[in-house]
């Protein structure tokens, strides 16, 4: 003999579920943080912006050959992808060029490194 089947009662509202209170990243913001990903997507450049985010001043590009373990060339190589996707501001004196961690670049890396922490409901 078959037992009824039990009938659920709609719910007015999943009480386990709290609203999203911020809405994601928009497309720009999403688009930059995707370059920047792709830019730190080599061992070496994480271990540039490190050095670099943690200095007081500008750093010569020579200077990183020593603490990277790199050649000259693939420590510019790594230098010029970083600049050229806006992670790195550069600054040429002489024949030397200076590298600093660019403003922007260090706003957004707070941004992504703030999405773990959770917030306060």
């Amino acid at each position: 003999m078959r037992q009824p089947v039990a009938v659920l009662e709609p719910t007015s509202a999943v009480a386990c579920c709290a609203p999203i209170a911020d809405p994601g990243l928009n497309e720009e913001e999403a688009v930059a943080t995707a370059e920047l990903f792709r830019a730190l997507g080599d061992p070496a450049r994480v271990r540039i912006l490190h050095i670099l985010a943690t200095q007081a001043d500008t750093v010569c590009g020579c200077d990183l050959e020593q603490p990277l373990g790199l050649s000259q060339p693939t420590v510019s190589f790594h230098l010029k992808k970083l600049h050229e996707a806006g992670v790195l501001d550069r600054e040429k004196r002489g024949v030397w060029v200076y590298y600093s961690l660019n403003p922007e670049a260090r706003r957004r890396l707070s941004d992504v490194l703030r999405l773990g922490r959770r917030r306060p409901r």
